[in-house]
């Protein structure tokens, strides 16, 4: 699978586009001036205990206060609350926590009017950024991602990816990071981690390490309700997570960020810098690449399948509804079911891809096109789990309803890509309506005449609509004959198919515009 990224800046942030194959599989948007990008940490203060809700409001700075439920504080909440009272006091000195004793963990199905109490400073990180009228969502159970590892404060536990199978590579990695990791910390190995050396292990833990280090240093100073320390950029975010040799270019179209993206690159993966290229063309990159035609066609409450085959896709506040229709496609009656079982693989792919692309989340259904034969609705819900797997979002695929409906839930921390696809119409400006006809020729009229008793423009072009002309010259005593015998000169009507109906432009002898 060969994979591209392109990275489209402008003063206002970024675009981030990640092709597959040539295909557009995910859509970034980093604005400048995003202060609460999942990962970031921030001293919050607590506003208001909900105790009928077992969660907590929480200040962070936004306009909304942001959300904190019990479940999501951490089993080593009270130790992340005895360092940020000890470390602001400024009684315990160290910046790991070689010298801190832990606290006992807390119960799961606790009470938060236990743990937290109003105005209390507690760090917390956000775990998914203000969608629609909501503030963030937030999670005190902090955690500092690199590359390869990510580093949890307050735990010894080394935990690998279920992915990596091998159980000599799991072993190797569990000794190599259980020799390195510092005490009252645990680590998470990461897919990626898979057949790496020691070196590489390590520099990526001392990096994370030393952001714990930023963190401590940092927390004794910071305000309430400010950032003690930012998640990278979401380009950096993606080239951590995704980079790896399938990558074989990284194009991006502005100098200052061109050299940020080869250092970052050069920094985690030296033998890949080399794909990282400047855009120089004077066609804008995403247009130039075939990516602005994409995204036209991608998103839009209908997306058409090659295969004549097309989705609707309905958004409403609680779920997303995608029904699949198989249009001009058609079959004989005895392979009317082969010809479902089809259709409903080719809208799968493009359902997985669509949920990547849209960054769409929470309850998704799919009415796929009927099927009888047990069998093939088994296919395809296996066929649908498996393009699922390349999501990495979490995601849940249940299996077809008594309906033939499939359900999926989807992990959404971000708000949902939206791009509009429609343009304003060129006749109306986006009112939806026009000039009444009727009055068409009378503004003609009135225009030639301001043209050439004013203006005394002689050779003069009326450029109008093919049927406006028609009009114009119909019968012996036509407008055109009229025109000549009230003005004493021959106008002549030209015909301009791109016109729209109402549109009408006069020429000079020259054949340059007149301005009206």
């Amino acid at each position: 699978m060969i994979k591209e990224l392109v990275i489209d800046a402008s003063p206002a942030g970024a675009t981030i586009a990640l092709l597959q194959n040539k295909q557009l599989v995910e859509l970034h948007k980093e604005q400048t001036n995003n202060n609460y990008t999942v990962g970031d940490i921030y001293l919050g203060r607590i506003k208001k205990i909900m105790p009928s809700l077992n969660a907590a409001f929480v200040d962070v700075g936004y306009e909304k206060d942001a959300f904190l439920h019990y479940l999501d504080l951490g089993a080593q909440v009270q130790s992340l609350l005895k360092l940020t009272k000890t470390v602001r006091g400024g009684s315990y000195k160290s910046k790991l926590l070689d010298h801190f004793t832990l606290e006992k963990d807390i119960a799961k199905s606790g009470k938060i009017s236990d743990i937290l109490s109003k105005n209390q400073l507690i760090p917390v990180q956000i775990a998914k950024e203000p969608i629609s009228t909501k503030g963030p969502r937030l999670s005190s159970d902090l955690s500092i991602a690199g590359r390869y590892v990510v580093l949890v404060p307050f735990s010894d536990a080394i935990s690998i990816s279920k992915k990596i199978k091998s159980n000599t590579e799991r072993n190797r990695l569990r000794k190599i990071v259980e020799s390195i990791k510092p005490k009252n910390f645990g680590v998470i190995i990461r897919t990626v981690s898979e057949e790496k050396g020691v070196d590489e292990l390590q520099k990526d833990l001392l990096d994370l390490i030393a952001k714990w280090e930023s963190f401590t240093t940092r927390l004794p100073a910071t305000e309430p309700a400010k950032k003690i320390l930012g998640e990278i950029d979401r380009t950096s975010t993606l080239l951590r997570d995704l980079l790896n040799a399938d990558f074989q270019s990284i194009t991006v179209n502005d100098q200052s960020i061109f050299e940020e993206v080869r250092s970052y690159v050069k920094e985690i993966s030296p033998d890949l810098e080399k794909i990282v290229k400047l855009h120089k063309n004077s066609v804008p990159v995403f247009e130039h690449l075939g990516i602005e035609k994409q995204i036209k066609s991608a998103f839009g409450k209908t997306v058409n399948l090659p295969g004549g085959a097309y989705l609707v896709i309905e958004h409403t506040e609680a779920l997303h509804v995608i029904d699949v229709n198989s249009g001009n496609r058609t079959a004989s009656k005895e392979n009317q079911e082969e010809n479902a079982f089809q259709v409903n693989k080719e809208a799968a792919k493009e359902i997985a891809r669509q949920l990547r692309l849209r960054d769409m989340g929470g309850i998704v259904v799919i009415d796929f096109i009927d099927m009888h034969l047990p069998n093939n609705r088994k296919d395809l819900f296996e066929f649908m789990r498996d393009e699922m797997r390349l999501d990495r979002a979490k995601h849940t695929v249940l299996p077809p309803s008594k309906f033939g409906l499939i359900q999926l839930t989807r992990q959404r921390v971000r708000p949902e890509m939206n791009i509009v696809t429609s343009e304003i119409c060129p006749t109306c400006n986006g009112t939806g309506t026009v000039r009444p006809s009727i009055l068409l020729l009378d503004d003609i009229e009135n225009n030639l005449n301001y043209v050439l008793q004013e203006q005394n423009e002689k050779g003069i072009t009326l450029c109008v609509h093919p049927y406006i002309e028609a009009y114009i010259k119909r019968g012996l005593f036509n407008r055109q004959m009229k025109w000549y015998l009230r003005y004493h000169q021959w106008i002549k009507v030209k015909s301009m198919p791109n016109y729209t109906m109402n549109e009408f432009h006069f020429l000079s002898s020259k054949d340059e515009e007149i301005k009206l």
